[in-house]
């Protein structure tokens, strides 16, 4: 059964325009790993505007592969979700898509991140950059999604509330700063390539493994 998703249903063409323009079109058997997919409403949408990419939906929350089969279905070139927990560095991984240091280093053209870095902890913001610099290849780029606060300042007000209750479901949770997050990616080779400003307060940041 399909899990509704009004944020994604808002937010799915305004990402979907930033991929037209940075993932490639033209170039075969590409592979794109989503992490945190949540219901997985968004990697079927995309992957009909690209047939040349192969998407791998994935989910710690396993209670939510049924739904991502569901928005799957009829979409060929979208795989069956799997587990990951995206805190722990890929060499510890396991899962059916036997996805890991060893047998899928440097294997994929692009990551794809929607909506998970302020609602988990910072771990899961460090795992994500150590992961994409092992699983990326060469120039390979990662995607980000989500609300940001910019060299220490969050902006508007509806940002610094959604901060504010985050922090209080969960110390772990908030909106983080895009220097912050430069400064992990650059520890594992990755660079801030854009900021990309979006609706509802929300930005795309494009990253590349260098």
């Amino acid at each position: 059964m399909r899990f509704a998703n009004p944020a994604g249903e808002r937010n799915k063409d305004p990402i979907l325009n930033v991929l037209k323009r940075v993932l490639s079109k033209t170039l075969p058997n590409l592979r794109l790993l989503e992490i945190s997919s949540g219901v997985g409403l968004h990697a079927p949408y995309f992957a009909k505007e690209f047939p040349n990419i192969t998407f791998q939906p994935s989910e710690f929350d396993t209670t939510l592969f049924g739904s991502i089969e569901a928005y799957r279905q009829g979409v060929e070139n979208v795989r069956s979700p799997i587990f990951i927990d995206v805190s722990k560095p890929c060499q510890e991984w396991e899962n059916d898509a036997n996805i890991n240091q060893q047998n899928s280093a440097n294997h994929f053209d692009y990551m794809l991140n929607i909506n998970m870095l302020h609602i988990s902890p910072i771990a899961c913001a460090l795992g994500l950059f150590h992961n994409s610099s092992v699983l990326l290849k060469t120039g390979g780029l990662l995607i980000t999604y989500g609300p940001y606060a910019v060299n220490g300042m969050l902006t508007p007000e509806s940002n610094v509330q959604f901060n504010r209750s985050l922090r209080q479901r969960n110390p772990e949770w908030g909106i983080r700063d895009t220097s912050e997050l430069r400064e992990m990616a650059m520890q594992k080779g990755i660079s801030l390539l854009e900021v990309i400003d979006l609706p509802a307060n929300n930005k795309c940041i494009i990253w590349k493994k260098e």
